[in-house]
């Protein structure tokens, strides 16, 4: 048996005589590794000697034409080539945190409001060392797979579990109708009272059509006179008279041309959420933003249930 003296000699402490080895293993001699290495060559067949002793084992057998491993080193590579991806990671890490990248923020574009870009600005104000970058559109970018680190979202069902999730408020949703609308044609008292009017929708196949589906529930195909692929598109054609359609409350709480028929349609409401990706918030600089963001974002929609 080992004395522990000798146990703790047989340790592996340097990180680069294992990058050395790599290196040799694979580039075939000490001199080629060296070069790739940035090392003078007899470093290099020191540092495969010291390794050989730590681990009491036959790595490489020389020969003039070069270093060709044992088995032994064969049976090692995919170990060691798992340290080099861990060290790698550490290193990309921390890199990171030593450089903040920045902010990557996804939500519909009516959601970046001049309201909520007051916010943002008073976070950069205060932290010039922290980029936001904005990615506004009604796409779900999947932030499991880093296509964005925060999401403003509304979603009628659970966000994924790996989420960490803020709730904002309750979305509510309602018929609206512009006043040059109601001059020419009145608007319904009532969702019984939708015979006789025009209506504008909204579609696309990689959105949830929920809205689209209730207004197929409600009136007859032919009472839909047009049909937006762009939300913001469908909205201007509310305003300007051209149709009735579903909006939410609190984006446009301060149109005075949009006039609101019904009471909010309750299975419409969607939850409003704050999503931050698990890989994201081990970043200080996300989680700074968050502490920031979140209760002042939250007190825009403070009348929302």
């Amino acid at each position: 048996m080992l004395c522990c003296s000798t146990e703790m000699k047989s340790r592996i402490s340097n990180w680069t005589d294992i990058q050395t080895f790599l290196a040799v293993y694979r580039e075939g001699s000490t001199l080629a590794a060296s070069r790739l290495l940035g090392l003078a060559q007899p470093t290099v067949a020191r540092r495969i000697e010291i390794l050989e002793h730590h681990l009491n084992l036959p790595l490489f057998e020389r020969d003039t034409r070069g270093f060709h491993p044992t088995g032994h080193a064969r049976a090692l590579l995919a170990t060691a080539e798992a340290v080099e991806a861990a060290i790698t990671d550490l290193e990309k890490e921390a890199s990171g945190l030593a450089s903040p990248g920045p902010i990557r923020i996804t939500a519909y574009s009516a959601n970046f409001s001049p309201r909520v870009k007051k916010i943002f600005n008073e976070f950069t104000t205060g932290h010039p060392g922290v980029r936001l970058e904005f990615l506004p559109g009604m796409k779900m970018l999947d932030l499991e797979k880093g296509e964005a680190d925060i999401a403003l979202r509304l979603t009628r069902t659970p966000p994924p579990a790996d989420l960490i999730c803020r709730k904002i408020s309750t979305a509510q949703y309602a018929l609206f109708g512009s006043r040059t609308y109601s001059a020419k044609h009145g608007l319904p008292d009532s969702l019984d009272d939708l015979a006789g009017h025009s209506f504008v929708t909204f579609e696309r196949e990689d959105v949830s059509k929920v809205m689209h589906s209730w207004l197929l529930d409600h009136v007859a195909p032919e009472q839909i006179a047009l049909s937006f692929s762009e939300f913001e598109l469908m909205h201007a054609a509310i305003q300007s008279g051209m149709g009735l359609g579903i909006l939410n409350l609190k984006l446009v709480e301060q149109d005075t041309d949009l006039v609101r028929c019904c009471d909010p349609i309750e299975e419409l409401s969607a939850e409003h959420l704050m999503l931050i990706s698990k890989q994201a918030y081990k970043r200080p600089e996300v989680r700074q933003f968050t502490k920031f963001f979140a209760p002042r974002y939250t007190a825009l929609f403070k009348d929302e249930t």
